[in-house]
């Protein structure tokens, strides 16, 4: 609930240091036409994640119907506004209390998610990378952050290290235990075919959800911004928004996609109002569709 009304008060400080009158045309002129396929393409992007995360669970010797998983699976979406989507770990305490899977299956599996998702985002970016340059320093960064978390997953020094940190903090530290116990799982999960299908996959939900930014940008009549500049655009701010570790990346990933729209000639007052629209289609869309999941699987009553 803090999270939601530090959003609203987030977005309405943006709005508030633009242009009023320019904001007023740009809510009017949104096709909402545009709409249906926004949603739909957001939507549609979740199925190569879930088709991932049961290539991961099979990986581990995890079988379980897709009919009891695929609620499971989306309700993760509820917690996605926690720091780099560390909240995901619900998913775990669902499966096992549901599904009587235990924890050091699972756990470890939310971490190489995140880390597919980084691949993803920053192996997508560099499709656009030559019509964007301004983009290439943050895409660097990302393949370099891409490699320390793979150093970390094969070190296990390294990995006994960033485990320490993390139990410094209650959400997390219950989640330790099982971690320790599965670093063999983490190396298999990040080597071979699994890895492959696993970055191929998560390449997959970058470009469908870029299509639905893209679609964004001409509801708002955007037409200077190419295809391929928008995959590289929305996926450098959203990484931006992660390495700060604040909540969903709140604020932080809505000013670099404005700063970075704004390189691209899309004055300030538009660049806001984009991002926040682009949020409230690519974020909270599935935050509230995961709450929705959350509720019926019984995720309000899990026990501590």
């Amino acid at each position: 609930m803090l999270i939601i009304i530090g959003t609203i008060c987030l977005y309405a400080t943006f709005l508030v240091f633009s242009d009023v009158k320019k904001l007023d045309e740009y809510s009017i002129n949104f096709n909402l036409s545009y709409i249906p396929i926004i949603l739909f393409l957001v939507t549609l992007s979740w199925v190569p994640l879930y088709i991932r995360w049961k290539l991961l669970l099979r990986n581990v010797g995890v079988k379980i119907s897709s009919k009891d998983d695929i609620l499971v699976y989306v309700s993760g979406f509820a917690l996605s506004v926690t720091p780099g989507k560390i909240g995901e770990l619900i998913r775990t305490q669902l499966l096992k209390e549901k599904c009587d899977v235990p924890r050091t299956k699972t756990t470890p599996l939310i971490f190489v998610e995140k880390f597919y998702d980084l691949a993803g985002a920053m192996l997508t970016s560099l499709i656009g990378i030559w019509f964007f340059k301004e983009a290439s320093f943050i895409i660097i960064g990302g393949l370099a952050l891409l490699a320390v978390l793979y150093a970390l997953i094969s070190s296990n020094k390294a990995y006994d290290k960033s485990l320490s940190w993390f139990a410094k903090f209650k959400f997390t530290a219950k989640f330790i235990d099982p971690l320790k116990a599965s670093s063999e799982t983490l190396k298999t999960a990040t080597r071979g075919k699994i890895a492959i299908f696993a970055i191929l996959l998560s390449v997959a939900y970058w470009l469908v959800t870029s299509l639905a930014v893209y679609f964004v940008l001409l509801a708002l009549d955007v037409s200077t911004l190419s295809y391929l500049t928008a995959i590289s655009t929305y996926t450098s701010s959203l990484f931006l928004g992660a390495i700060s570790f604040i909540p969903g990346g709140l604020g932080v990933a809505e000013g670099s996609l404005a700063t970075l729209l704004s390189l691209q000639g899309i004055g300030v007052s538009l660049g806001i109002v984009l991002a926040v629209i682009i949020r409230l289609f690519t974020l909270w869309y599935s935050v509230g569709v995961g709450l929705i999941a959350l509720k019926m699987v019984g995720g309000f009553s899990l026990k501590p």
